[in-house]
């Protein structure tokens, strides 16, 4: 299990896949060309190369993830070692949890049920299913 700091060319795609930021090279290849991975600000094709400090901004599902490469590895490894390949930013982090937490108290404002409804009003609710 090597963890690289040298001079691997590795390309942007196969790392991603490494880190296990995605579950198939096909998949990292695809949100790279898709505009969700952007390089030091910028958009990139798939067969860049990752350089140590370099900054990635990730789009992954809502979550967007701003990332420093610490080292370079074209293999995939076991989760603890691929984390040890970047290093999330704080305001990343912050930004991340209070997007979760807004999008928790929009779910939770939308009011649902206490109970079942009961017999009376199972038929009102299907009489105005079916009145139309």
């Amino acid at each position: 299990m090597s963890i690289e700091k040298t001079e691997l060319k590795v390309r942007i795609d196969k790392w991603l896949w490494a880190a296990r930021f995605y579950k198939t090279r096909s998949l990292a290849k695809q949100n790279v060309e898709g505009g969700k991975v952007h390089y030091d600000g910028q958009r990139i094709k798939a067969s860049k190369i990752v350089e140590v400090g370099q900054t990635l901004r990730l789009r992954i599902g809502l979550e967007e993830k701003t990332i420093t490469i610490l080292a370079v590895s074209d293999k995939r490894l076991s989760a603890p070692l691929a984390q040890a390949l970047y290093e999330e930013s704080s305001e990343s982090i912050e930004k991340r949890t209070a997007e979760a937490q807004n999008r928790k108290d929009m779910n939770a404002s939308i009011l649902a049920p206490q109970k079942r409804p009961d017999k009376k009003q199972r038929r009102d609710i299907l009489k105005t299913k079916h009145s139309y």
